[in-house]
């Protein structure tokens, strides 16, 4: 079968699959991104190995002509596009005002984030007889990470992502970003040194972050120029396909300028349009093309790259590694939120919306393996932490956040400013 029928089939499999599992799972009270997740669990090596058909076979190039891509390639380049288009509607949906109100709060939860999980993965890798340069620092580095597009999925599903725990966790997430980048950096730079630091490079990587958030705020402030010219181009769409590009160009600033996830910087953009009086026109647009396909593409993909079934006697680690993963994120940042102000039951939820490593430990895990610093079972291990933490991320959110979420009908809220435990919350009607 040609490549291109083969990727009509897969996308027909993997969107019909994901819906259907999401609707699955609304039906028993739970998030739809949970049911997708599960969808792609299901199709992947795992189980099923959907890419393992005969009807996806690889057939071999002709002579003299390029062979294609691999069909899970081009299903990584799709899901990172969608990722990239529901990091921006994040962004699109965030209260900046009510960011700036959590940002102590914000970088304390960060912190807290970051340092528990590194020591915890270190411990972990130790008392599993791995060494603890540089395989165990790596495997703390990993369970660093925090894929905020999870949460954001579920935070706007329950519509709780304009709420002040919301806004912690989003502006915790893009923190914590930045700080698991100069960590990474850090270790792979003392690996290379054999132990002693190389101040060149790290130094090199904290500039790259400044520089790109230096260009990302100053376009920024031109945006709502750009947006009005393109809104009268005359053309079909012309914001919406502004809107894109720009999106697209801050996540390729973010990852090869800034040297951080492109994520970033397409949220980065998210937060810049809804500042404009084109917020809503833009949420409107950009809503169907993402989570009719490529969110779905996304979520479900997590689960194409996880492989149970290499695990072997690696279980007792990896079950070890996703309870550690789990209670340190959620001890570490809910804690540090705790004491930055907020109340338990807030600094509860912030520390469950922290927990979902998602494509970000993902890309930490391939980036280990790929530099030998890590073995293939311990990428295994990893990946099926990520997963498992990626899928409790959502149900745990909903329960946390289930006495102000109405059983159906629900409301996206607004906060007034005031201390933690006096907040007065009204539903925007």
């Amino acid at each position: 079968m040609p490549h291109l029928l083969q990727l009509l089939v897969l996308v027909a499999i993997i969107v019909t699959a994901a819906k259907l599992a999401g609707a699955a799972a609304t039906r028993v009270g739970q998030p739809a991104v949970f049911g997708e997740i599960l969808a792609g669990l299901l199709l992947g090596p795992t189980l099923l190995n959907v890419l393992g058909w005969p009807i996806f076979a690889t057939r071999p190039p002709l002579e003299g002509v390029e062979g294609t891509a691999p069909l899970i390639t081009i299903v990584r380049d799709l899901a990172d596009i969608g990722v990239i288009l529901l990091m921006f509607v994040a962004g699109i949906e965030t209260d900046l005002d009510e960011m700036r109100r959590v940002g102590k709060v914000a970088f304390s939860t960060a912190t807290g984030g970051v340092v528990l999980p590194l020591v915890g993965g270190a411990l972990t890798a130790r008392a599993f007889g791995l060494p603890f340069l540089w395989e165990g620092l790596f495997i703390g580095t990993i369970l660093t990470a925090t894929s905020v597009s999870i949460s954001a999925q579920t935070l706007m599903e329950i519509g709780a992502l304009r709420s002040k725990e919301g806004s912690a966790i989003l502006g915790a997430a893009v923190i914590d970003d930045v700080m698991g980048i100069v960590l990474l950096s850090a270790v792979i730079a003392l690996a290379r040194s054999g132990g002693r630091p190389d101040l060149a490079v790290l130094t090199w990587t904290v500039v790259r972050i400044v520089i790109f958030f230096a260009i990302a705020l100053f376009f920024g402030r031109y945006l709502a120029s750009l947006a009005r010219a393109a809104d009268r181009l005359g053309v079909s769409q012309g914001l919406l396909a502004l809107v894109a590009v720009v999106a697209f160009l801050y996540a390729w600033g973010a990852e090869y300028v800034g040297g951080m996830a492109a994520i970033t910087g397409s949220y980065v953009a998210g937060v810049f349009f809804a500042r404009t009086r084109y917020k809503e026109r833009i949420d409107q647009g950009i809503h169907p093309l993402t989570y009719s396909i490529l969110v779905p593409i996304f979520f479900v993909s997590i689960g194409l790259e996880a492989n149970g079934r290499e695990l072997g006697g690696d279980l007792w680690f990896t079950f070890v590694l996703v309870a550690v993963a789990t209670l340190t994120k959620a001890i570490g940042a809910g804690g540090s939120a705790w004491l930055s102000g907020f109340s338990g039951r807030r600094s509860l939820r912030v520390g469950v919306g922290m927990i979902s490593r998602g494509e970000v430990g993902l890309i930490v895990a391939s980036y280990g393996l790929s530099h030998g610093i890590i073995n293939r079972n311990v990428f295994s291990a990893s990946v099926i932490m990520v997963l498992l933490t990626t899928m409790i991320t959502p149900p745990l959110l909903r329960l946390v956040f289930r006495a102000r979420r109405p059983h159906r009908a629900p409301i996206v809220e607004e906060t007034v400013a005031g201390p933690p435990e006096e907040i007065d919350r009204r539903p925007r009607r």
